[in-house]
């Protein structure tokens, strides 16, 4: 249990350097302009990155779930070219 708590204040911890040197970052930048059309390319390119990554995961799971991962081929295995 104090591994789980230990492991998770570091995330937290990492999460609020980020968020902290993103932000750093974002205002550092006041005098550079994002029109309209680069603020929808950076809102739809940040959507587009989660909307993948979540499917990703989600494919990896039910992959996993209904044992898609089992069946391994090995080119090493003599049996398979019989």
């Amino acid at each position: 249990m104090k591994l789980l708590v230990l492991i998770f204040g570091v995330l937290i911890a990492i999460l609020v350097a980020a968020i902290w040197g993103a932000s750093r970052v974002w205002f550092s930048g006041a005098d550079v302009e994002i029109g309209f059309h680069g603020g929808a390319a950076l809102i739809l390119g940040a959507l587009g990155s989660l909307l993948i990554g979540g499917l990703l995961m989600a494919l990896l799971f039910y992959s996993s779930k209904y044992g898609y991962d089992e069946q391994v081929f090995s080119a090493d295995d003599e049996n398979q070219w019989d």
